[in-house]
């Protein structure tokens, strides 16, 4: 399935449990795009005590995101109703729409405990740089996210930057990064370099966490579109309340493969 081009391949594994357990190695080997299925994320369905069910996600590294807004439309499409699941950032409602969902993500986080940062800062306007990438504010919306407001984004290196801020001794648990610039008083041109996925097409969780910074600087109103180089989401968020995110999800193709191919792959 994908979601504005960001991919994902989707395990349902909450009536029929996997052979196996999921390791951070296998979901690297089924994401390899030249010798597995290939994916930016690997999304794995489960049951939950909690919830409807559970939703795991996997970033093309092997690393176990809490959070991804593109992946959690794409749940909504297949599941095909509402539903609320349990996810690493927290619980979050689904509903599907036409060609696409609508996601309640749960309520921004800003302390730098809940980001979380090494040491205390202040999270609006965060006293760092790297080049001529200074001032983010940090948001944590069930994933940590840091955003820089620039004239434009497209003139931003990205992909050489993106890497380096990623793996700063400042995030413990590297970081999201998103370079935006203004359109409009209720629009954004995004790009997003992703924590364990890289360079990205879109980026449901880093729209939801640009669109809550802009709205608390006081640069757009919400409801927000917010433009990707895959295409267009839109954020609904108000101090104090909830992010809503809606959008397009599509589902590519459905297969099957052997598990032990990739369980042994991953051993060696």
């Amino acid at each position: 399935m994908h979601g504005l081009g960001n991919d994902f391949v989707v395990i349902d594994a909450r009536t029929a449990a996997l052979p196996g357990a999921m390791t951070a190695a296998i979901a690297r080997a089924l994401a390899d795009r030249r010798t597995g299925i290939g994916c930016d994320q690997l999304i794995l369905l489960e049951p939950s005590e909690a919830q409807d069910f559970r939703v795991r996600f996997f970033n093309a590294d092997g690393s176990e995101a809490g959070a991804c807004g593109n992946g959690s439309r794409a749940v909504a499409l297949l599941h095909g109703t509402p539903a609320t699941v349990e996810t690493g950032g927290g619980p979050i409602a689904l509903e599907p729409l036409e060609a696409g969902a609508r996601v309640d993500m749960g309520a921004a986080r800003f302390d730098w405990e809940a980001i979380p940062l090494a040491y205390p800062m202040d999270t609006a306007r965060m006293p760092v740089g790297w080049e001529t990438l200074e001032g983010p504010m940090a948001v944590n919306v069930g994933n940590p996210h840091v955003v820089f407001f620039v004239d434009d984004a497209l003139a931003v290196e990205l992909e050489r930057l993106g890497p380096v801020i990623e793996h700063d001794p400042l995030f413990p648990e590297r970081v999201n990064v998103n370079v935006a610039s203004l359109a409009g008083p209720d629009h954004l041109h995004l790009r997003v370099w992703e924590r364990g996925a890289g360079l990205t097409r879109a980026c449901g969780t880093g729209a939801c966490a640009t669109a809550v910074a802009a709205i608390r600087r006081g640069l757009v109103r919400s409801p927000v579109r917010v433009t990707l180089p895959g295409g267009d989401l839109v954020i609904a968020w108000e101090p104090s309340g909830t992010i809503v995110m809606s959008g397009p999800a599509a589902t590519s193709f459905r297969g099957t493969f052997a598990w032990d191919d990739y369980a042994a792959g991953a051993a060696t």
